[in-house]
């Protein structure tokens, strides 16, 4: 089987992929990656053919753009028409040499999905935050305001897929790009008991569970009680961190936080806390008893592996709707403000109520018995064999 992969410059998209293509190239099924050389090595050492598309005019990669991706609808369709068009000659090409017999992209790497499209070869999304349709979407909290101002958009969104459709792309709207049906066939790194609304799902998406990295660096529990604090590697808010270390200080639990930066806003620190620009997560979270997250789907699935209860922090509607459904599942607590009392408050809370682990033992549950990398290497032959 040969298999063209697209993912967007993330390594919260990339991470996940890597043990499944493992798992198809040791299979002898071929991949080409579609990616960014920061991506390179990891690509390659998973046993895929890594493709560069740093060279193209991929504004995406730029944080001022992303950020405003989420903001504003048409931006966000230009940047994604542009980027297509950008990489159209050279994947075009790559579709004729490699004549893949399945393409699978990210669920947020469109132009993937557009290549599929044009070339009409069977398509996969490979969806690493929750699959959201009408019923999960909710999740997104998304407001009346935000679609009226989508409906404006719309005359312009529509002069932005022109370009697409006069380059041979067959789009109706926005929605053939953005949104997967039922008909999709769809991979997902969760478990059913952790994606809101599964039972709305068809048969064509398969919950094969989070990827898991094993524990490289062991980690030695200092304390009866070790807390992890991670914000991600996006988000620096050093003001939360500095409230973390306040409230923490005088308690006898370890505290171990990963920055995802630099350290050197906190050189005086109590003797029970440590700060690191990173960590080996999988090691920490499995000496955990409780867990400070941004709510990155990685992360909180991570944490929940190891039966952590999480204490919830999002910072975008994505992070909301991973932090709503740990709630819904009793797994986590929602900070109420970054204060210091608050932090203290919701940690104590997870620490002392038993249910919070019971809870966030089901769901790890849920996701070891999950069929992981092999049963999407069965389901991506069976989409083959069909051809």
């Amino acid at each position: 089987m040969r298999i063209a992969w697209f993912c967007i410059p993330a390594h919260g998209h990339t991470n996940p992929t890597l043990g499944l293509v493992k798992t198809l190239t040791e299979a002898g099924h071929q991949i080409w990656y579609f990616s960014f050389e920061e991506f390179r090595e990891k690509i390659e050492s998973a046993g895929a053919t890594f493709i560069g598309c740093d060279e193209y005019d991929f504004d995406m990669e730029d944080k001022d753009n992303s950020d405003r991706v989420g903001k504003d609808k048409v931006f966000a369709t230009e940047l994604l028409v542009s980027s297509t068009l950008a990489l159209d000659e050279m994947t075009s090409r790559a579709i004729d040499d490699i004549k893949p017999d399945i393409v699978v992209s990210d669920s947020m790497a469109f132009w993937g999905k557009l290549v599929a499209m044009k070339h009409n070869l069977p398509y996969v999304s490979s969806t690493t935050t929750f699959a959201f349709n009408r019923y999960s979407a909710k999740y997104m909290q998304q407001s009346a305001w935000d679609i009226v101002k989508m409906l404006f958009a719309m005359p312009r969104i529509n002069k932005q897929l022109d370009r697409l459709r006069e380059k041979g792309y067959p789009v109706k709207s926005l929605l053939d790009i953005i949104q997967n049906d039922n008909d999709t066939n769809t991979i997902v790194y969760t478990s059913k008991l952790f994606q809101p609304c599964a039972e709305t799902f068809s048969d064509r998406y398969h919950f094969i569970g989070p990827s898991m990295r094993p524990v490289i660096r062991p980690v030695e529990k200092t304390a009866d009680k070790t807390i992890y604090i991670s914000m991600g590697t996006v988000n620096q808010n050093k003001q939360f961190i500095r409230n973390c270390i306040n409230a923490l200080a005088s308690t006898d639990w370890q505290v171990i936080i990963s920055m995802g930066t630099d350290t050197d806003h906190f050189a005086e620190l109590p003797e029970n806390i440590k700060v690191y620009e990173s960590v080996d997560q999988m090691a920490v979270l499995s000496i955990a008893d409780a867990f400070i997250t941004h709510c990155g789907m990685n992360s909180a699935s991570e944490g929940l592996y190891y039966s952590v209860p999480l204490v919830l922090f999002p910072q975008t509607p994505e992070q909301s709707a991973v932090a709503k459904r740990a709630e819904e599942l009793g797994a986590g607590v929602r900070l109420r403000s970054m204060a210091e009392e608050d932090i203290l408050d919701a940690l104590t809370k997870v620490l002392e109520d038993k249910r919070y682990r019971e809870a966030a033992e089901k769901v790890s549950e849920s996701f070891k018995a999950c069929g992981g990398a092999e049963e999407a290497k069965e389901f991506f032959e069976q989409i083959s064999k069909k051809q």
